[in-house]
């Protein structure tokens, strides 16, 4: 056990999940919170009473992931705090995470993340920062339609060898080990990512621009099943969480050019799947949280999206 670590879990709607992880967390951290941001549908009682070694928070709001983990963060001591989704199990120990961040500048290091079937998440566990050009290919659907091009090979590296361990710009806040004193210099995670997206490359851009670098180490495994909190959110709420994210992380750390680049090719790839679903058989509804989203981003977009 790693008493040095402590394991903050930020649980939404995650009551099938949680049991799996909070198990495999035994004997491989010395403490273990859940904040859980759901109060809807809570963690069971039993679940609880069969951890009696972790520590809950319970948030009357869905106060978001970001706030979620900095709660977290705030209530442990360990000098690294690991982040970890509820729908990942722990196949290893985290030994290997906690050598890397002892590197020097090194703030944190993540680990490999494998499907259900043992297949290792490539393009997920490990990314490259955005671009403005990589995040307008994207919200055009040109990623999707050419994945193997080279600026979405680059984002999502695709080129990498997911058993050699090294440096990387962008590892999955899913499974994150972070070192609490660099973690603590650049002011947590930042709150107004709300509800969820693109809150951990944001963090990972700003420990970068700090003088911090990042490591990835695939000695440590985890199995993630992966989107389990939006599948219950209707399209028009996972529309507005993602594209108030990646607007939100153009505005603070793009120029003002390259932002507006970036909302343009929004507004033109929302217009796109619009016209797409009116074309599609029963696309209609869709088609309406297109155009409700299109209507939000020409507007400015008021960041912070209410949670559902």
């Amino acid at each position: 056990m790693s008493r040095s670590v402590a394991a903050v879990i930020v649980a939404y709607a995650s009551n099938a999940e949680l049991a799996s992880c909070l198990a495999s967390l035994r004997g491989r951290v010395g403490q273990a919170v859940v904040v859980d941001n759901c109060c809807a549908s809570p963690v069971p009682a039993g679940l609880r009473a069969r951890h009696p070694e972790v520590d809950w928070i319970d948030n009357p709001v869905n106060m978001g992931f970001a706030a979620a983990v900095n709660q977290g963060v705030a209530a442990t001591t360990a000098a690294f705090v690991l982040l970890l989704n509820p729908d990942c199990t722990l196949l290893t120990g985290v030994d290997s995470l906690v050598d890397n961040c002892q590197r020097d500048r090194v703030a944190g290091a993540g680990g490999l993340l494998l499907q259900t079937d043992g297949v290792p998440q490539t393009g997920f566990f490990c990314r490259s920062l955005p671009t403005p050009l990589a995040l307008a290919l994207e919200v055009l659907g040109l990623n999707r339609m050419w994945p193997s091009n080279p600026v979405n090979r680059r984002l999502r590296m695709l080129d990498l060898d997911p058993y050699v361990d090294c440096e990387v710009e962008q590892p999955a806040g899913a499974f994150l080990m972070l070192r609490r004193d660099a973690l603590e210099e650049v002011g947590g995670l930042d709150e107004a990512f709300h509800p969820l997206w693109f809150e951990d490359a944001d963090l990972c851009r700003r420990l970068y621009d700090a003088g911090y670098a990042l490591r990835y180490s695939p000695a440590a495994k985890a199995r993630h099943e992966g989107a389990h909190s939006v599948r219950g959110l209707s399209l028009q709420a996972r529309l507005q969480a993602w594209y108030g994210g990646l607007l939100r992380y153009a505005e603070k750390h793009f120029s003002h050019g390259a932002y507006r680049h970036v909302r343009v090719a929004v507004l033109v790839g929302l217009l796109l799947r619009k016209v797409y679903c009116l074309a599609r058989r029963g696309g209609s509804g869709d088609a309406g949280a297109y155009r409700a989203v299109f209507r939000l981003v020409r507007r400015g977009f008021p960041f912070g999206v209410e949670a559902p």
